[in-house]
């Protein structure tokens, strides 16, 4: 058995002696493993996001720069008459989903009566969020990657408000943006009561 070890290593050393091409394909294969190993060991493949699911950030500057519909409608922040720009909606507690988009009036009416007929009329953007677990966590997520200019908005036409709702029970998270039609001391309110919103909001006329 050594005899025909010794054999072997004198053949492949004749066979690699004086030849740098066999040199060269050896140091070619020896990079290529080295590569693949390196690959395996240090290699981390980046999260790919779900198919489907919608980014968090909300350009406010893209909404518009209307003030509140004269027809239709009028919803009010603290008495001040606003356009509905952008809603966020993310499910809370046991529940993992959101009901569909032909149900979403139930949610919007838990926030306040009239919302669905404000959502109809002003045709704000619609986002549906991850599940969320805490109403101060949501406002917080929500005012970071929805931002209003300025300081929170205040001193601009452009406010939010954003925190817990309720439906049967049932919690719900929900944020909306707000425009009046000029600079007013509005900011950014967090609602971490569901009774809360009627205390901010109000639905007025058709």
């Amino acid at each position: 058995m050594p005899e025909n070890i010794d054999k072997t290593l004198e053949e492949a050393a004749g066979w690699l002696s004086g030849d740098p091409i066999k040199w060269g394909i050896i140091a070619l294969v020896a990079v290529v493993v080295l590569y693949i190993l390196y690959r395996i060991l240090t290699g981390r493949k980046k999260p790919v996001a779900a198919k489907g699911a919608p980014g968090l950030k909300i350009d406010v500057m893209a909404l518009g720069n209307a003030g509140p519909p004269a027809e239709g409608p009028t919803l009010e922040l603290l008495n001040v008459p606003v356009r509905l720009a952008a809603v966020v909606l993310a499910p809370a507690g046991r529940v993992r989903d959101l009901p569909p988009p032909s149900e979403l009036h139930e949610l919007y009416e838990a926030i306040v009566p009239g919302l669905t007929r404000v959502v109809g009329s002003h045709q704000p953007v619609v986002r549906r969020w991850p599940a969320q677990v805490s109403a101060q966590g949501f406002a917080h997520m929500f005012f970071q990657h929805v931002r209003l200019p300025g300081e929170g908005g205040k001193g601009t036409p452009w406010s939010s408000i954003g925190g817990l709702g309720k439906i049967e029970g049932q919690p719900f998270m929900a944020g909306l943006v707000l425009r009046t039609e000029s600079p007013s001391s509005h900011a950014q309110y967090v609602i971490d009561s569901e009774d809360k919103w009627l205390g901010m909001l109000r639905v007025k006329g058709a």
